[in-house]
C-alpha cells in the first residue's frame, strides 16, 4: 500500500548525536574523494581518457572527482540506448513506474547523510542546506510517483449513446535533462525522474561543478534495478555536447535550470525542426530571478530584517529565489536597514565542513562576476556591510548590503547570483509594487505587511510565480509551493505541482462505437 505523501524531514543539528553522525558521514565521504567517474550508457560504465575535475569551492586544492567527458560519439550511443530502452520502458504501467520511484526514494532516504555530505564538499553547502537539498530530492520523487498514479487512468470525458470515449496519457520519447549546480541533487533528481516516471527515457548531463552529486543518483538507480538505457549519464563540455544534445533529432524534450542566456539559447535552438524530426520539441526552462521583498509601513521590523537576511544570504545567495532587492517603505527604511546590517554581521563565513552559516560561491567565474558587481554597487549606492572577497583558498564573498539605490541601477536589474542585496526606498505601497515589478524577471517575491488591502493588491499586481506573505522569498516546499516563474524567469512549468508531469506526456483520445 502506498501511504499518503508527506515531506521528508531534515536532520536536527541541535541534537549532538545527529552532529556526530553527520561528522562521520563527512569523514567517510572525504576518504572517498578524488575518485574517477565514468559515463553510464545503457548501464555500461565507460571511462574516457579526456576528463575534467570537480573541485571543492571552499578548498580549491581539493579534488572531489575526476570526471569522464562524453563527446558527440558517446552522446550518439546514449541516444541509441535511450531510444531502445524506451520501447519497453513505455510499456511498464504507470503504477509500476511509480512504485519503482518510491523504491528509489527509499534508497536515497537511507543514504541521505552520505549524499548531503557530498554536497558540503562539492557545492560548498552548509549542513542544513545540504540536507535540505537531499530531502527535497526525496520529496520530488515521492510526489511525482503519486502524481503519476493519479494520472494512470486518464481523465473522464463524456460518452454519447452507442459511443465510449477514453482520454488518457502516454509518454513522448527520449529527452535531455540539464540541471544546475546550486541544487545539485534536488533539481537534478526531480527533473530527471519526472519524465522517467511518465514513461520516457533520459540523457542526464550533470552540472560541470557537481557531477559527483549527480552520480550518486546513478548509483541509486542501479541499486534499485532501473532497466539499462532508461537514464544515461553523459557529463561533458557544454561547448562540445550542449547544442548537440538540444539539436538532436532524438530529443523530444529538454528540461533546463540555469542562466537566462543559456535558457533562451536552448529555447531558440529547440524550436528548429531538424531533418527527419516528426514532432515539436518541448522546453521546460527555469532561468533565475531578481527577487524582491517588499516591506510596508507599520510592520514588525525584526521580521522584515530577518526575512531579508535569510533570503539574501542562505547558501551565499546562490538560489534563483534569493532576495537581491529589499524594497522598503520610507517610514521604516532606516530601521529595517539597520537591523538587517546588524543581523548580517553575526553570520559566520567559512568552509562549510565546519558547519558555518555561509560558505563559498561555486567557482572562479562566479567569484569574479560577484566581485565585479560589488564594485558596481559601490559606485551606484552606499556599501553598508561586507563587500570583502577572499580567493586565497576558496571562493569566499562576504554577505554584502548596499543602500541608497535606484530601481534602474545595474545591481538592481541584473541577476548577481551571490550574497549581495540592495535596498531601495519607496514612498507608498503602490510605488513599492511598481519597483518590485520593474525587472525582466518574475520568479519569487515576498510582502511584509499587516494591511490586508495591500496584500490583496499584491496578490493581483505583484508579477511573480511564487508570492509569500510575512516571510522570506526562498524555501518553496514540494507539493505545497509549486515552483516556477513568469517573464524571463522561464516557462513557469511549476515543479512539484499536480501539473508538472504533463510536460512529459501526450494526451490521447480513443472513441469506440458500439
Amino acid at each position: 500500500m502506498v501511504v499518503n505523501y508527506k515531506n521528508e524531514p531534515g536532520i536536527d543539528f541541535t541534537n549532538n548525536d545527529n552532529v556526530e553522525s553527520f561528522k562521520e558521514a563527512l569523514k567517510k565521504v572525504k576518504d572517498e574523494l578524488n575518485q574517477k567517474l565514468p559515463l553510464v550508457i545503457n548501464g555500461e560504465k565507460i571511462f574516457t581518457k579526456d576528463t575534467s575535475q570537480s573541485i571543492n569551492p571552499a578548498n580549491t586544492s581539493e579534488v572531489i572527482a575526476e570526471v569522464s567527458k562524453a563527446t558527440t560519439k558517446e552522446v550518439d550511443k546514449a541516444f541509441e540506448a535511450a531510444d531502445e530502452a524506451y520501447k519497453s520502458w513505455k510499456r511498464w504501467t504507470h503504477r509500476e513506474r511509480a512504485e519503482f520511484l518510491i523504491k528509489v526514494a527509499a534508497i536515497i532516504r537511507r543514504r541521505k547523510e552520505e549524499i548531503s555530505a557530498v554536497m558540503v564538499y562539492e557545492a560548498g553547502k552548509p549542513w542544513d542546506e545540504a540536507v535540505g537539498d537531499a530531502t527535497e530530492g526525496i520529496d520530488f520523487i515521492e510526489y511525482y510517483a503519486r502524481s503519476m498514479m493519479e494520472l494512470a487512468d486518464g481523465k473522464p470525458v463524456l460518452d454519447r449513446e452507442g459511443e465510449h470515449n477514453q482520454y488518457f496519457y502516454k509518454p513522448i520519447g527520449t529527452g535531455v535533462t540539464i540541471p544546475p549546480w546550486n541544487f545539485p541533487f534536488a533539481i537534478m533528481a526531480g527533473t530527471t525522474l519526472a519524465p522517467v516516471v511518465a514513461g520516457n527515457t533520459v540523457l542526464l548531463k550533470p552540472a560541470e561543478d557537481t557531477p559527483l552529486t549527480a552520480y550518486k543518483l546513478m548509483e541509486v538507480l542501479e541499486e534499485a534495478g532501473l532497466p539499462k538505457g532508461v537514464v544515461n549519464f553523459v557529463p561533458g563540455d557544454p561547448k562540445e555536447i550542449g547544442d548537440y544534445l538540444v539539436d538532436s533529432v532524438h530529443t523530444h524534450f529538454v528540461t533546463f535550470t540555469g542562466s537566462r542566456a543559456t535558457g533562451t539559447r536552448i529555447f531558440e535552438r529547440a524550436a528548429k525542426v531538424q531533418e527527419g524530426q516528426q514532432f515539436l520539441k518541448r522546453v521546460i526552462a527555469e532561468m533565475g530571478g531578481k527577487d524582491a521583498i517588499v516591506v510596508d509601513k507599520d510592520i514588525d521590523t525584526d521580521l522584515a530584517a530577518e526575512s531579508i537576511v535569510t533570503s539574501a544570504f542562505g547558501f551565499s545567495g546562490q538560489k534563483c529565489s534569493a532576495c537581491s532587492r529589499a524594497i522598503v517603505h520610507k517610514d521604516v527604511y532606516d530601521e529595517v536597514l539597520e537591523k538587517a546590517v546588524k543581523l548580517t554581521k553575526s553570520l559566520t563565513l567559512g568552509n562549510t565542513e565546519n558547519n558555518t552559516y555561509m560558505g563559498p560561491v561555486i567557482n572562479q567565474k562566479q567569484f569574479d562576476k560577484i566581485k565585479n558587481y560589488i564594485e558596481i554597487g559601490k559606485k551606484e549606492g552606499k556599501l553598508e556591510q561586507g563587500g570583502g572577497t577572499d580567493g586565497a583558498t576558496g571562493y569566499f564573498v562576504e554577505p554584502t548590503i548596499f543602500s541608497g539605490l535606484k530601481s534602474s541601477d545595474q545591481i538592481m536589474q541584473e541577476e548577481i547570483f551571490g550574497p549581495v542585496v540592495g535596498f531601495v526606498k519607496g514612498k507608498d505601497f503602490n510605488e513599492l509594487l511598481e519597483i518590485a515589478n520593474d525587472t525582466d524577471y518574475g520568479l519569487t517575491g515576498a510582502v511584509i505587511t499587516n494591511n490586508r488591502e495591500n496584500w490583496i493588491e499584491a496578490v493581483k499586481a505583484y508579477d511573480v510565480g511564487n508570492l509569500y506573505l510575512n516571510r522570506g522569498c526562498t524555501a518553496a516546499v514540494v507539493g505545497y509551493h509549486p515552483f516556477g516563474g513568469f517573464k524571463m524567469s522561464g516557462t513557469d512549468a511549476k515543479t512539484g505541482s499536480p501539473d508538472y508531469l504533463l510536460n512529459f506526456l501526450e494526451q490521447k483520445v480513443v472513441s469506440e462505437m458500439f
